[in-house]
């Protein structure tokens, strides 16, 4: 079963630079939200400190019974809980180079959940196959697209059994045809019930398969709400701007 997200007042600066101001926001269990708005305006920054990956100046991130706290005060055993329930997808894969797509798959399961070898590879082909890629087991990420790639990236994440994904612009290096590949896998996702937060740019798909749109800009929200509300009739002229900019 998966975890309410709770944000509190999240505040969080570079140097002079206030990237999120005080945003706050509740995530229920199940729910897929897609983050949008303008470079720059903290989506990616917010992901990271939901991951535990960056800390935060002010405010609380509750993720289930575990908090993250300000200013680098989290325990080590909460951020661990955080990342274990909420893996974190990013634009460039990550992959181990050195590694094929099985062992990509049951590195950590092997390493920090205790699998079996056996365990774990049956799990690496499920999977696979859930991904579309059961032929692609034994390629190293060289020999895979980049739609591949990023398959690969959603099993391995998968592979921790998680209760959430974080997705940081995880189709932006793609052309379109792949970009649709690694959709359609998040996509069945969202009907199994995995809560998705998404940092994306494919307004097309915010709009078919989110369940929120939250749009940032200059580190607060601006607006929030269901896709056909929020993108279809924004209420103000900033995200109306945005929006006709993205869509061209």
């Amino acid at each position: 079963m998966s975890w309410p997200v709770i944000v509190r007042n999240l505040t969080k600066r570079f140097g002079d630079r206030t990237v999120l101001d005080g945003v706050s926001l509740t995530i229920p269990p199940g729910e897929t939200v897609a983050l949008i708005g303008p470079s720059g305006s903290g989506k990616s920054t917010l992901l990271r400190c939901l991951n535990g990956l960056n800390t935060f100046d002010a405010g609380e991130i509750q993720v289930g019974p575990h908090r993250l706290l300000p200013g680098g005060h989290s325990s080590s055993g909460a951020i661990a809980q955080v990342r274990r329930a909420f893996g974190m997808i990013f634009q460039d894969f990550q992959l181990f180079p050195h590694l094929c797509a099985r062992d990509n798959i049951t590195e950590a399961p092997m390493r920090v959940l205790g699998f079996p070898v056996q365990r774990a590879h049956a799990q690496a082909a499920a999977l696979l196959e859930r991904v579309g890629l059961s032929s692609h087991a034994d390629a190293f990420p060289q020999q895979l697209s980049g739609g591949q790639k990023q398959r690969v990236a959603i099993a391995r994440a998968l592979a921790m059994e998680p209760r959430g994904l974080l997705c940081d612009e995880i189709t932006s290096a793609l052309d379109p045809e792949l970009k649709t590949e690694v959709l359609s896998v998040l996509e069945t996702l969202k009907r199994d019930g995995l809560t998705l937060i998404l940092v994306t740019h494919e307004i097309g798909f915010a709009r078919r398969a989110a369940d929120r749109v939250v749009m940032l800009c200059d580190g607060r929200i601006l607006e929030e709400g269901p896709p056909a509300e929020i993108l279809e009739r924004p209420k103000t002229e900033r995200m109306a701007l945005f929006l006709k900019r993205v869509l061209g």
